[in-house]
């Protein structure tokens, strides 16, 4: 459970121009939620604030109370909610990514975050071969009940919303800019969409100016969503490879469609096949041979449009999901000491680990730690 007092502190830190992750993260080191003073120059100086930032933060911490009722007000006009990283509702395997955000901005239906989900990235150019393989996972993947995420961007991402938005699994939209701006401007009635049958998620809060420095740091939440990531057309210095690096760097699967060696737009897919850091991907059935934990039953999946917490399945559990959760009942454990208690190969023990946070049996507490929910 989040303190409030933290949970404010760090809702209003985010907000603030110039403080960046680290900042917070000093800030949240220095348990500042716990101080009285927060209206003292010397106590952001203390926590390690530059002197402007310091000076800022004193100043918009001299009305604490009213200061977080403004915030609020702005993201209750757009029927977003805020989410921070101490919060039940935010996503387990973003816990596990290097520098997850702080803080999340959402509009739509937040259990999908805690669903299997798939990310498909590529071209904003694609070729005909590229919209049709990408509308054909995207559906294949969300009717059999994957959440797709992408990135909004024109192409491959758009390509890849429209086609799986009203199916089963629908869609997760991480946005680089705020939830007020729509960007591109063309994608205006996919967002709309997206807001009412998917996700809208961004890390950027209401009022941040616009910059191309966003979309990368949007890519490492796109990589970190998902069980893996399919790259689709991508060029030998495509923004889509930041994505498909984030991926193999957080471990996660990694899938690249082949394309024509003569083909411009696939000499990053196909490098990406060649160096061996990704999996060829022909059809969905690909996707479900690497990764068969995130299959959903047949019929489970006219129930996926149901909160979260009653998609938690009574069954037992078995084999190597159960032996993980019992040792976890007894008390929480970081994933090396499973796997020296368990002698589960540490691949297959972070695939079980992923499942178990995804169907919210277990969750990454501070400090690598599994305990149970």
């Amino acid at each position: 459970m989040c303190d409030e007092k933290k949970r404010k502190l760090l809702i209003m830190l985010h907000q603030m121009p110039g403080v960046g992750w680290r900042s917070i993260k000093r800030a949240m080191d220095a348990e500042l939620w716990n101080r009285t003073m927060l209206d003292s120059v010397d106590v952001w100086l203390t926590a390690g604030f530059r002197p402007e930032a310091a000076a800022e933060a004193a100043r918009r911490f001299s009305d604490f109370e009213s200061g977080y009722d403004s915030i609020m007000s702005g993201y209750s006009k757009h029927k977003a909610i805020i989410l921070t990283m101490d919060d039940a509702d935010y996503p387990d395997q973003l816990r596990n990514i290097d520098e997850p955000p702080w803080v999340l901005y959402a509009i739509g239906k937040i259990e999908l975050m805690h669903r299997h989900s798939v990310s498909i990235v590529g071209t904003r150019t694609p070729t005909a071969y590229g919209r049709h393989m990408t509308k054909e996972l995207a559906q294949g993947f969300a009717a059999r009940g994957l959440t797709v995420v992408s990135g909004l961007a024109r192409g491959i991402d758009g390509v890849a919303h429209e086609a799986s938005v009203k199916l089963a699994g629908s869609t997760i939209a991480v946005l680089g800019t705020p939830l007020d701006r729509i960007y591109p401007p063309q994608h205006a009635s996919l967002f709309r969409q997206i807001a009412v049958d998917g996700l809208l998620l961004t890390e950027v809060p209401l009022g941040m100016a616009f910059h191309p420095g966003l979309f990368p740091l949007r890519n490492r939440i796109i990589a970190g969503l998902s069980a893996g990531t399919v790259v689709i057309e991508a060029a030998a210095r495509s923004g889509s490879l930041i994505t498909a690096e984030q991926a193999f760097a957080f471990d996660r699967e990694l899938f690249a469609l082949p394309g024509p060696v003569t083909s411009p737009k696939s000499a990053g897919t196909n490098q990406l096949l060649a160096d061996r850091k990704a999996n060829a991907i022909l059809s969905v059935e690909d996707w479900f041979k690497q990764l068969p934990y995130t299959s959903y039953p047949s019929e489970s999946l006219q129930h996926l449009s149901e909160p979260v917490s009653t998609l938690k399945s009574t069954d037992e559990l078995t084999g190597d999901a159960k032996l993980v959760y019992d040792l976890l009942l007894d008390h929480p454990c970081s994933a090396d000491e499973l796997h020296e208690a368990t002698g589960i190969p540490l691949g297959l023990l972070h695939a079980v680990l992923i499942n178990l946070c995804i169907t919210r049996r277990i969750h990454l507490q501070n400090g690598s730690t599994y305990s149970i929910i």
